[in-house]
């Protein structure tokens, strides 16, 4: 008897060591590979640190809406130029491929979906048989109104159909103490009780998933409603869509379109890496008003300018950014408008264009009181303004002035806004990604770079 007691325990034993994780007792946690952040195509990293954020020089004028603080940043990374034409149009056409694609599959599912298990359904992304006689009908919903055909005798797209649809979570809004699921007792009897509530009218954390519908054509109408008695009309028919501005800065976009872009760009990069099976990377976003201005100073903390000097000219007399020079001689720089991105010498960091060619969208709303409360530590003052809001309460910071600006708004410390709903010629965007730990090769520690 003892030695079947004795044969119970051993095999009790073996069985129980069999189905624990290796390590000898230790504590050695669950043995994931390690993860390795990979450089986005077009972007540089931009290394963590903390700069004086604000104007540089005694601003008497407006003291009160541009102070001195310092703030410190984190590691991100940074698109090394403006969005463009050409890299903004493969949104606009991922846009309008998806809706061609979706009215074919719902005419023909079996050709136009494939499935991935048993709830998920994707668009199968062939080529979009716009010349197929067989879809014309189906495909001629995104077009303008039967037998309109405009100029030269062709069909036109209708460009007001041309909707994103997507999602974001309002972390904000969660993360508020009367918004947290109220849970004081987790059992059997409480899981199904009343304990089970959100706070402030909160029924359910699907409230904080926040459903927007974009339209992502560009307004291309913005180089004329943007001045008065101006003769800017072919730029109009032009800018966006002639080969020869493709690698121009894309505007006319409003910061939702802004917005929406980072989150279309997001779901390319993840969608591709989930089909590799390699984790997904962090999102792509617009950045906050304090990365824009820290990446934009090149590690020259001091200086008013991103090539790290006082002065807007080399030792040439030759200016040194796209903007509006002299009295209103805008020629003079090298540039009418917008010119070619990286036209101009990079700042320290190795970006292009942070001072001229166009104004850029940040994440941040524009408060003049925001450098008083928002905090030092990866400043970040934001407000998600509703189509009901006030103007005042739409205000979106822009940062690093344009072709038709003065000089003064090329500082790295000048500030002013744009409304978030709206679209101009002067003004466009660049992305940034923070950055996750650790670069391939890179042992030291995760911010530390």
């Amino acid at each position: 008897m003892r030695k079947l007691l004795l044969g119970c325990v051993l095999l009790t034993t073996v069985l129980i060591t069999s189905c624990s994780p290796a390590g000898n007792g230790e504590l050695v946690g669950t043995g994931r590979e390690p993860f390795f952040q990979e450089d986005p195509f077009g972007m540089l990293f931009i290394p963590l640190g903390s700069f004086h954020m604000g104007p540089s020089d005694q601003e008497v004028t407006f003291a009160l809406a541009s102070q001195k603080k310092v703030v410190s940043i984190q590691s991100f990374y940074m698109d090394e130029t403006e969005i463009t034409n050409d890299e903004y149009r493969q949104f606009v056409y991922h846009v309008r491929d998806s809706l061609a694609l979706t009215i074919l599959a719902e005419d023909e599912p079996d050709k136009f979906f494939y499935d991935e298990g048993e709830f998920a359904q994707r668009l199968n992304w062939r080529r979009v048989p716009w010349e197929n006689e067989d879809y014309a009908e189906l495909l001629g919903q995104l077009y303008y109104g039967e037998n309109d055909e405009r100029f030269y005798k062709r069909a036109q797209l209708d460009a007001r159909k041309f909707n994103f649809e997507y999602w974001w979570i309002d972390f904000k809004t969660a993360s508020g103490k009367v918004n947290r699921f109220n849970h004081p007792n987790i059992d059997e009897a409480s899981a199904s009780s009343e304990s089970w509530k959100y706070g402030e009218g909160i029924t359910d954390r699907s409230e904080f998933i926040k459903r927007e519908v974009i339209n992502v054509y560009p307004d291309t109408l913005s180089w004329v409603h943007d001045f008065t008695y101006s003769w800017n009309e072919p730029m109009t028919q032009m800018y966006f869509w002639h080969p020869v501005y493709d690698h121009y800065p894309v505007v006319g976009v409003s910061w939702k379109q802004a917005t929406a872009f980072c989150i279309w760009r997001t779901h390319l990069m993840n969608d591709f890496r989930n089909s590799r099976g390699k984790v997904i990377v962090n999102d792509f976003r617009l950045p906050t008003e304090a990365e824009w201005e820290y990446a934009s100073r090149g590690n020259f903390d001091q200086s008013p300018y991103p090539w790290g000097g006082p002065y807007i000219r080399n030792r040439r007399g030759c200016f040194l950014g796209n903007f509006k020079p002299l009295r209103g001689n805008y020629v003079d720089d090298g540039g009418m408008h917008t010119i070619v991105v990286a036209h101009y010498w990079p700042n320290g960091f190795g970006l292009y264009d942070m001072a001229g060619n166009v104004s850029e969208w940040t994440a941040n709303s524009y408060e003049e009181a925001a450098y008083n409360f928002a905090h030092d530590y990866n400043m970040d003052y934001r407000y998600e303004a509703t189509d009901n809001d006030p103007p005042v309460l739409k205000r979106k910071v822009i940062r690093g002035g344009s072709w038709k600006d003065i000089g003064y708004y090329m500082q790295t410390g000048a500030r002013t806004y744009e409304y978030q709903d709206t679209a101009k010629c002067y003004v466009g965007y660049r992305c940034v990604e923070t950055y996750l730990g650790r670069k391939k090769g890179d042992t030291r520690d995760s911010q530390v770079y």
